[in-house]
Formats: C-alpha cells, structure tokens, sequence
C-alpha cells in the first residue's frame, strides 16, 4: 500500500541558481546538502512547509527538459496557497513572473504558473473556491 508521495526529485542545470531560488525565493527549508564526490553531485533535501520533501540534484551536462508544455513525463509541480494573490504579489518583488491568473472551470479554484531557472512549471493552486471568497 502506498502512503504518500515522499519527495520529488529536480535536476537542475546550475546548483547555486536553483539553490537560491528554492531557498531563498520560495522559502524552502534545509534538511540537507551533501557532495557526492564520485558523481560530481550535489543533493540537496529541501523541506516544503514541513510536511512535502524536494530534492535538488546537479549532474555535468544533464539533458535538457524536452518542450512543454505537454511532453511526456512530469508536466509541473502545484504549490496550494492560501492567498494566490499574496504570493503572486511576493514572486514578483523577487523578480519571478507568473501568467495571468486563471479559473479551473472545475473546481473554481484561481491558479497561476511560473517558473523555476530551469523552466520547470510550477503551479499556484489556490485552497478555497473563488466563488467562496465572495
């Protein structure tokens, strides 16, 4: 039986960009950092809010992330917030921009994406219902 998703594993193409980035940008926390000598790697374990784990591996000459934004294989990765607006408002003084927001005609949730150094999607999901704001 499977519980829950674990962690979630990026390459990424420079260590300190996408270090400072999670870190320093969208507030990850440190686990831990380790060099693997043998593999010219670094991992490190980033904590978000306590509860999800991120991996961030560097690799010499990683292949490059095939198009988007419906190649196959993982598509993005979505981030539930409280305020969507907030956050936005937050990325952009730290000079990350985002796309429009948008309505899931499903849910009527808001959502927005942005991206990580590498050009990964990353997703804003709001918690609450836009019609539940009203």
């Amino acid at each position: 039986m499977l519980n829950r998703i674990h962690h979630i594993a990026i390459i990424c193409t420079d260590y300190e960009r996408s270090k400072d980035f999670y870190v320093h940008k969208l507030g990850f926390g440190i686990l831990a950092e380790v060099y693997r000598s043998e593999r010219k790697s670094y991992k490190l374990d980033l904590s978000v809010n306590g509860t999800y784990q991120v991996e961030l591996f560097s690799f010499e000459n990683p292949v490059p992330r095939p198009s988007r934004p419906e190649a196959a294989g993982l598509r993005h990765l979505a981030f539930e917030v409280d305020d969507i607006e907030k956050v936005i408002a937050d990325l952009h003084e730290k000079g990350i921009s985002t796309e429009p927001i948008r309505i899931d005609e499903f849910t009527d949730r808001r959502f927005t994406f942005f991206n990580d150094p590498d050009g990964l999607p990353l997703e804003l999901y709001e918690s609450t219902s836009f019609k539940s704001q009203k």
